[in-house]
């Protein structure tokens, strides 16, 4: 029996409030000016019908006698405009006529969708939230689920972003909608829900999703949201965060490709730092998104094939080789081969947000590493 595709399986899932998704908005305006404007438009309208009236005065007939003057006009155009018509004053030219069919009659619905235009939009939200959520839908590929946007996950996606990824790109999970708020009011997409569910992250379009990060506040909370999304999407890179370094091997089970055990990795920069107060503030400086030295992945330039790891520019810590992650001080790290890849420590640029449009700030030009944006950093004795 052929079992329908995740695809298909989101598109219809019903949206309860339970666990929704919620796209950014334009910053509305205040409702003051937004009824200023429609009244402005309402007048713009009555002036232009009372203007074609009075063009064409002579071609209009007054039961009461005598030409139409300005105040007659103004009176016509608004019993026209508001569909009232009491008939005392009407066309009876051919030219009068004709006006009134090809001019007046539009304005006339333009004034009636102006008036109810509050009503209109209420009655239309829905099926545009409906549309915008189907067209986000559509274009959403290889994007980032978050799960969790705690202290854990805003830390991710500030570094994420200050890596140069697009806001429309990122997709927050959480099961607290005003966390989902807070996000959505940072230009970030938003699902409220468990993720432990498989409609929830359906939600999140993460059967297409590049990579997805947890960063839930329980363990067991994680290991089951990591095997939700491995089921939903066999070839996503999962990165997962948890307490106690016990569960790492059981998330890694549960389809994590790399765990970062936050309580071990904080207790051991405590004891460094204790020992070593210089060596804990340099690897403070390496965690810390944005100022002083960042650790980078990048490829390796041509200039740098075939020599040795402490040949190249910068200061390279590791080399990765297929699925071989080989130390600086290892033998076969050196020398270098065309298809490796070397995480080396750079001097990083002030970290700046994306504009607007979510796209990444435009740096001067200026010499950098491969692959990076960032210039390398060099040793003492140059």
């Amino acid at each position: 029996m052929k079992l329908p595709s995740h695809d298909a399986a989101a598109r219809e899932l019903p949206e309860d409030r339970s666990h929704r998704v919620i796209l950014p908005r334009r910053t509305p305006k205040a409702p003051i000016r937004q009824v200023a404007r429609r009244l402005l438009m309402a007048l713009l309208v009555l002036v232009a019908t009372v203007f074609i009236v009075w063009i064409d005065r002579e071609g209009y007939h007054d039961n009461a006698g005598g030409p139409l003057d300005l105040l007659d006009c103004v009176y016509y155009a608004t019993v026209t405009l508001s569909t009232t018509g009491y008939g005392d004053i009407v066309p009876y030219s051919a030219g009068a006529r004709l006006l009134n069919i090809l001019l007046v009659t539009p304005l006339r619905v333009v004034f009636l969708i102006i008036l109810v235009g509050t009503t209109l939009e209420v009655l239309t939200e829905r099926t545009r939230e409906q549309w915008l959520l189907k067209r986000w839908r559509n274009s959403l590929r290889d994007h980032t689920v978050i799960v969790g946007y705690g202290t854990k996950g805003r830390s991710a996606v500030q570094t994420l972003c200050a890596k140069g990824l697009a806001r429309d790109r990122i997709v927050i999970v959480d099961p607290s909608s005003k966390v989902i708020d807070a996000a959505v009011a940072e230009g970030f997409a938003g699902v409220v829900g468990d993720a432990t569910r498989s409609d929830v992250l359906l939600r999140a379009e993460i059967q297409r999703a590049h990579q997805v990060v947890i960063a839930t506040q329980r363990d067991d909370t994680a290991v089951l949201v990591s095997l939700t999304a491995r089921q939903l999407n066999k070839r996503a890179n999962i990165v997962a965060a948890v307490r106690e370094e016990e569960n790492a091997p059981l998330l890694r089970q549960s389809g994590a490709d790399a765990v970062i055990t936050s309580a071990s990795a904080a207790g051991r920069l405590l004891g460094l730092s204790v020992h070593s107060p210089s060596a804990g503030t340099v690897m403070e400086d390496l965690i810390q998104q944005g100022s002083g030295l960042g650790l980078v992945e990048r490829p390796v330039v041509k200039a740098e094939v075939g020599r040795s790891v402490r040949e190249t520019d910068d200061l390279v810590v590791s080399v990765l080789r297929g699925h071989r992650l080989l130390g600086y001080d290892d033998p076969e790290a050196s020398p270098l081969q065309a298809a490796d890849r070397l995480i080396t420590i750079v001097r990083a640029a002030p970290a700046q947000e994306p504009d607007q449009f979510g796209r990444p700030p435009v740096r001067p030009a200026k010499p950098t590493l491969p692959g990076t944006g960032v210039a390398p950093m060099r040793r003492a004795d140059e």
